[in-house]
């Protein structure tokens, strides 16, 4: 019984750090699937008692869901871009973001790399949940459709998902000089997408 005990107090530490991660939008099937994502052999009911006996409620919003998470202890880059968001050709200024679209199976989130050149779409990937690989997979993308030259700018927000020590495995793999906008400046992100 004893094990048992110390199995859920693990337990519950991840379900606690992922409705924190997933803005308290987890409720218990999700909350499941993304604690057997991490490896952990966990069932509803377990994940569902857990949740109720520590009071773990789900919020639910259909306005606005954050897809930055800068609370996090990764490096950040220096802003290289400086809002200039104009290129001469295309493969000198990449930029990413995830957003979020409200469908009736409830959200998606889609993460896209953009050529600033031509103001293209060049990778994207689409997910029901904020998943750790979702960035990468557009990248990889985008990687593989255009093979970038080196010192080709890559920009993004100072998100968690691109100051991931993966995400930046791959972005020094292909050769990118990283660029990261600069604190709470909403106009560093916008990439000139309506220019």
């Amino acid at each position: 019984m004893i094990q048992r005990q110390r199995d859920d107090m693990v337990l519950l530490a991840h379900i606690r750090e992922q409705h924190r991660l997933s803005l308290e939008s987890y409720g218990r099937p999700r909350m499941t699937e993304e604690l057997q994502e991490l490896n952990l052999n966990v069932g509803h009911r377990r994940v569902g008692r857990l949740m109720r006996e520590n009071g773990i409620k789900i919020i639910r919003t259909q306005k606005y869901k954050a897809t930055t998470d800068s609370n996090h202890t990764f490096n950040i880059a220096p802003n290289l871009l400086g809002q200039d968001f104009s290129a001469d050709g295309p493969n000198q200024k990449w930029a990413g973001d995830i957003s979020y679209i409200w469908t009736s199976e409830g959200w998606l989130y889609l993460a896209v790399i953009l050529d600033l050149y031509s103001r293209r779409v060049i990778g994207w990937a689409v997910s029901n949940r904020m998943k750790r690989d979702l960035a990468i997979r557009a990248l990889d993308m985008a990687v593989a459709l255009r093979q970038p030259p080196k010192d080709c700018i890559h920009h993004t927000d100072r998100g968690s998902r691109y100051c991931s020590n993966e995400y930046q495995r791959s972005l020094s793999k292909h050769g990118f000089k990283v660029s990261m906008s600069g604190k709470g400046n909403c106009y560093d992100c916008e990439y000139g997408i309506a220019a």
